[in-house]
């Protein structure tokens, strides 16, 4: 299992908390994903040979959410 950090600046809210959480979590491969609310740190978890970072990061910003590492 693999993890990475980002800065998601729409996540310190509750709506795009929750939009998040339902997008990654739909995903094949996601482990867990962390958010803190404070800063917009989300950590996530996930089987490499499932997803990879590029296809997590892609989703993400299809969504309109914009990204900081």
């Amino acid at each position: 299992m693999n993890e990475f950090t980002i800065h998601i600046k729409e996540a310190t809210d509750e709506e795009p908390i929750a939009t998040l959480e339902m997008i990654l979590m739909q995903m094949e491969g996601i482990e867990r994903a962390l958010v803190d609310i404070t800063d917009g740190e989300v950590k996530v978890s996930y089987n490499e040979n499932k997803v990879s970072k590029d296809e997590i990061l892609t989703r993400i910003q299809q969504h309109g959410m914009h990204i900081s590492q």
